[in-house]
């Protein structure tokens, strides 16, 4: 398997305070600034609520909102309304709808609580030994912590799942709930989607954990997960970092001895 070799590590400038690019195939470190300095996570979380959720539902199961005005951002889901849950986590992944992801985990055996504590648990499963969730949406800056390290051996893990995949690749969607009484249009919130490349993942946001982005592109046929934490400027530090990768990583053959 030919790995990859950077021509020239020079650092570009961010305004994140920490970053990492890694071939997805390979898990080798091509670029890296505080790349074991935990931070908040944001909305980021929802990968790790996605990955739990695919591992119970079926896209057709019926999962029923139970929880009352979810806080944050969200599409004012209606109490006791019901959604496929392939529909559901559209709306998770898309816009970042916190009444998703809250229904996502609420139905859940055990509820919510038991869902977290799967989220753990896969965590230690994937070896993120720095990597902690304490609710499923994102919202607890000081429970929901990751390194860049941690998140791009995530978000690498989560891009080979085939329903998670065309999920964040998806520009925007219309989902209704069952009874097909309420429409909901999608819009994906990643700017650089269809740039560069670029498949996926997942944004985020929160005062404590500033901008946070989890990108997934291609390039020459290669994948590559490029993660930005605490960023003021996450969309432009991302596209350093594609342009980065563009100019100085190619893959040559290990030599046989």
């Amino acid at each position: 398997m030919p790995f990859p070799l950077i021509h020239n590590l020079y650092k570009p400038a961010l305004s994140a305070k920490a970053a990492i690019v890694i071939d997805s195939d390979t898990q080798t470190i091509l670029f890296s600034s505080n790349p074991h300095l935990r931070f908040s996570m944001a909305s980021t979380v929802k990968i790790m609520t996605a990955l739990v959720a695919l591992d119970y539902y079926q896209p057709d199961s019926i999962l029923s909102i139970k929880s009352f005005a979810t806080k944050g951002s969200g599409l004012n889901l209606q109490f006791g309304d019901r959604f496929y849950f392939n529909d559901l986590l559209y709306a998770m992944l898309l816009p970042s709808a916190n009444d998703a992801a809250a229904a996502i985990a609420d139905n859940y055996p055990g509820g919510r609580e038991e869902f977290v504590l799967r989220m753990n648990e896969k965590a230690k499963d994937l070896h993120l030994s720095d990597t902690h969730f304490s609710d499923p949406i994102g919202l607890n800056d000081d429970g929901d912590y990751s390194t860049v390290v941690d998140i791009a051996h995530l978000g690498s893990m989560a891009i080979k799942n085939e329903q998670f995949a065309q999920v964040v690749q998806t520009k925007e969607m219309l989902i209704s709930n069952i009874d097909h009484t309420k429409e909901y249009d999608l819009l994906n919130l990643n700017k650089l989607l269809g740039i560069d490349g670029v498949n996926g993942i997942k944004t985020g946001t929160t005062e404590a954990a500033g901008e946070v982005l989890v990108t997934s592109t291609i390039q020459n046929g290669h994948t590559y997960i490029i993660v930005v934490m605490n960023s003021q400027y996450r969309f432009a530090d991302t596209e350093q970092l594609l342009e980065f990768t563009k100019e100085n990583v190619e893959y040559v053959l290990p030599a046989v001895q």
